[in-house]
Formats: C-alpha cells, sequence, structure tokens
C-alpha cells in the first residue's frame, strides 16, 4: 500500500473509508443511473461494517468486498429478471379482459371490433356483427376474442 494511503487509512480507520466509500458509490448511482453501482456500494458499506466489528487486514476487506458486490450484483439480476414483462408502450396488453361489441361478423375466425377509436382485427369462433365478446389474448396485432 502507498504510504500516504496507508496513512489515510490509519488516520481514518479502514471501515471508515468502506463506508465513505459505499456512500460515495450510492451518490454517483444518482449522477450515472444504471442501477448498478448501488449494489457496490452496498457491498461497501456491509464492508465497512464488517471491518468495523471484525478486526482483518485490508486484503480480507478487498476479498469480502468483491464477494458481496458479486453476490448483490447476483441478487439484483435475479430479480430483475422476475419482474413481470414491461407494458410501457404496450397499450394492447391492457386489452385482454376487456368487453367489446364486434363491428364485423367474425366468418373462418376472422372479423373486427372498434375499441374506443381503433378498429382491431380478432379472430374467434364465428359470432355475427354486434356480438358481446371478451379480449382473451393476443396474437400479434390480432385480438383473441371469445363471446361474453
Amino acid at each position: 500500500m502507498p504510504a500516504a494511503l496507508a496513512a489515510l487509512v490509519a488516520s481514518l480507520g479502514s471501515a471508515w473509508l468502506w463506508i465513505i466509500g459505499g456512500l460515495v458509490l450510492a451518490g454517483a448511482e444518482i449522477l450515472l443511473p444504471g442501477i448498478f453501482l448501488i449494489w457496490l456500494g452496498l457491498a461497501a458499506l456491509l464492508t465497512g461494517l464488517g471491518a468495523a466489528l471484525l478486526p482483518m487486514p485490508w486484503q480480507a476487506q478487498v476479498l469480502v468486498w468483491a464477494v458481496l458486490s458479486l453476490a448483490s450484483v447476483a441478487l439484483a439480476t435475479r430479480l430483475n429478471r422476475r419482474r413481470a414483462e414491461p407494458v410501457l408502450n404496450r397499450a394492447d396488453r391492457g386489452l385482454v379482459g376487456r368487453d367489446a361489441v364486434l363491428a364485423e361478423a367474425i366468418v373462418g375466425g376472422a372479423g373486427a371490433l372498434r375499441l374506443d377509436d381503433t378498429y382491431w382485427r380478432v379472430s374467434g369462433p364465428d359470432l355475427p356483427a354486434g356480438t358481446r365478446v371478451r379480449i382473451t389474448g393476443l396474437a400479434g396485432t390480432v385480438l383473441v376474442v371469445a363471446a361474453a
């Protein structure tokens, strides 16, 4: 370790350096959003708390920080994958479950309905125009319907 850094660690204590570093990384997340630095900052904060409770050499502290960083990023990645499919700019996802009236009869499995200000192609069982249907799913840009 360089002499200047060794003097800084001796004056502040390694636990405080980890805590300050964690806060700096968490603050950098605000300036550089990406939901990554916050996890490294959390690992640094936990390393600082661990160093305050259990005196350990700096090599062990770096190892603890690396392991905690990997674990927190892996946990964040796993939690992010669990989230539902994003619906931003996907208004068609909000149509499932809605009721509508057929504007055109469904013949041969294809027809149309008007929902709000848009005509939608629909597929489903043969039904006459004017029948109330419920949207049950999507097949590309075609709404799948069933009689309500």
